[in-house]
């Protein structure tokens, strides 16, 4: 209702245009978070009623207040406003054209107070109301409309607060999320989280290199991955962001920095707010994450890569990796594309490779057990026998896993290095070599050796066996098997064992090496 000086009351909202009668943007967005028209309607003290208009999904919401006793208030709103009136100039003539300009200006909703110019709400504004799917308001005669006007701030307020109080939380997690083991796994599903849908991280080419969270909209991955496109490498001009809306989900994708082409793409059931200032520091989190890095260091351990690849030898490229010694360290247990890297970095090293199932990584410190992986690890050697140390930390991890251990080391010495340092190296080479001749001779015979060594060594176990060399326990059995038959020997004798151990633990033909 007016105000109680008998005139209507000065606009609560920022000042409108004055002059230009242009239609109001409707992409105007308020600088604090829209009040849902339910919650005003709850406030008891005002005693709203709502006597008109389509039922309330809870999407009717309200950005600003404005009051207007024009008979044709659309030149001066900006769409998203309740707007009140006592209807000074408002005829039933008029009702439908008036409601009909409320609605096309972008009006949220319409508050009615009545007295002093009518005793109740008008009918005809009541149906045009209806007619024109407008929320129509009643304003009793006690609540004046600064009251409706005071009451939506304070909600925007309280609104407001508690947005900078979920961002922030949001923030902390983020940040907390970025300073674990595997980072940008878990940044993205903090995101997830956080906004309650989807994160995915897409390659330049559009694949998803990993993706978290769920959003039960059908159609909305195929979309997140086509609003992608939209920011990806292959876009030109490539915009830094693009949103879009499926039926049932908001989408958004941003594009990380960094120079890499990644993307990072967002779905959600709802949109609140502080939405994309969350998203923006996920963004800026994982662009740091994601770029390439090189220290003195790295950058010269790349440079020893390079001169391999244009044909150096691996004495020659040596000196530029540093003395070591080093350490190969074989692993599984990582789910994502960034396994590699993460396990990397917890061991203190950027050089690491991985096949998809087995990270391998080479390390100059000590290392220790991680959590989430299976660790084989080599003994400390010089740059030219990395070689020979990838295949013991090979050993190694497959014992881990038949051993169900979370890190195992490859032990040149080993407890038998007492006996077989009284017997000289070549008089015990010798004597493997002609021990083992049998299976050396005959076809697959390093496949043949490797079985047999890897079942001594796990104490004539098939399963662990068969588990630390990724094959069946039947292929172990058949292999063992026919060891025993080349050999002519009893291997359930444990004399016949601990020969075969100790010939086993000597290089007995090239390309064999002692067991981890």
């Amino acid at each position: 209702m007016p105000d109680s000086t008998g005139t209507p009351s000065a606009p609560s909202s920022p000042p409108s245009p004055s002059t230009s009668p242009s239609a109001p943007s409707p992409s105007t967005s308020p600088p604090t978070p829209p009040v849902p028209l339910a919650e005003l309607l709850a406030d008891r003290a005002l005693g709203l009623r709502r006597i008109a208009g389509p039922p309330d999904d809870g999407s009717q919401v309200v950005q600003w207040v404005h009051t207007s006793e024009m008979a044709d208030p659309y030149p001066y709103l900006l769409g998203g406003e309740l707007l009140l009136t006592a209807g000074v100039q408002l005829t039933d003539a008029a009702a439908d054209a008036y409601a009909a300009r409320v609605v096309e200006a972008g009006a949220a909703a319409l508050g009615f107070g009545v007295t002093p110019v009518y005793d109740t709400v008008p009918p005809a504004l009541v149906d045009a109301c209806d007619r024109h799917g407008l929320p129509l308001l009643e304003v009793p005669p006690r609540t004046q409309f600064t009251a409706v006007a005071r009451a939506v701030w304070r909600l925007m307020a309280e609104a407001r607060h508690r947005e900078l109080r979920r961002v922030t939380r949001a923030q902390q997690g983020l940040a907390a999320a970025a300073a674990r083991q595997d980072p940008v796994p878990a940044v993205l599903h903090q995101l997830a989280s956080g906004l309650g849908g989807r994160a995915v991280l897409f390659a330049p080419d559009g694949a998803e290199l990993h993706s978290t969270g769920r959003v039960a909209a059908p159609g909305a991955r195929t979309a997140l991955a086509r609003l992608a496109r939209v920011v990806g490498p292959a876009a030109a001009p490539t915009p830094s962001s693009a949103t879009d809306t499926t039926p049932g989900a908001h989408l958004a994708a941003y594009a990380l920095g960094g120079g890499q082409g990644l993307v990072l793409g967002v779905a959600a059931e709802r949109r609140e707010p502080g939405d994309h200032t969350v998203a923006g520091v996920a963004v800026v989190l994982l662009s740091l994450l994601t770029a390439p890095h090189q220290g003195a260091a790295e950058a010269g351990r790349s440079a020893a890569l390079v001169r391999l690849l244009l044909g150096a030898t691996p004495a020659e490229a040596a000196p530029l990796l540093g003395p070591g010694p080093w350490r190969v360290v074989q692993g599984r247990g990582g789910a994502t594309p960034f396994a590699a890297g993460a396990l990397a970095a917890a061991l203190g090293s950027a050089l690491a490779d991985t096949d998809g199932a087995t990270v391998r990584v080479v390390t100059d410190r000590e290392v220790t057990a991680q959590p989430g992986w299976t660790l084989g690890v080599s003994d400390p050697v010089p740059p030219e026998e990395l070689a020979a140390a990838d295949t013991r930390a090979l050993r190694a991890l497959g014992r881990a896993e038949a051993t169900r251990t979370p890190l195992v080391r490859h032990d040149p010495a080993g407890p038998a290095a007492g006996l077989t340092a009284l017997i000289p190296r070549e008089e015990a080479a010798a004597h493997a070599r002609a021990l083992l001749a049998p299976v050396l001779a005959a076809p697959g015979a390093p496949a043949l050796i490797e079985t047999l060594r890897a079942w001594l060594s796990l104490h004539g176990s098939w399963d662990r066996t068969a588990v630390a060399l990724t094959v069946h326990r039947n292929t172990v059995r058949h292999r063992v098997t026919r060891c025993a038959a080349l050999l002519e020997r009893d291997l359930d004798d444990p004399d016949v064992r601990m020969e075969l151990w100790f010939a086993l633990r000597e290089p007995p033909a090239p390309g064999l090496t002692p067991p981890a």
